[in-house]
């Protein structure tokens, strides 16, 4: 996505097409870094779920553990 928002913005520089094209790239690129921002969101949330999960798993070994133990 960072590639297609840097073509972009290198197409409108070097095209010399004007403020309205620039200001359209620059759009575009800033939907792209938001959808970018999204994604890493949900990334995020996946990754704490799949940490949560393991010390889940962790603690019930842990358990399991000591009442073999006893």
């Amino acid at each position: 996505m960072i590639r297609m928002t840097a073509i972009l913005l290198l197409a409108a520089a070097l095209g010399g097409c004007g403020l309205a094209e620039t200001g359209a790239a620059a759009a575009t690129a800033g939907g792209g870094a938001a959808e970018q921002a999204r994604e890493a969101e949900k990334v995020t949330d996946r990754v704490e779920a799949d940490i949560e999960a393991a010390q889940q798993a962790a603690a019930e070994a842990r358990r399991a553990a000591e009442a073999a133990a006893e």
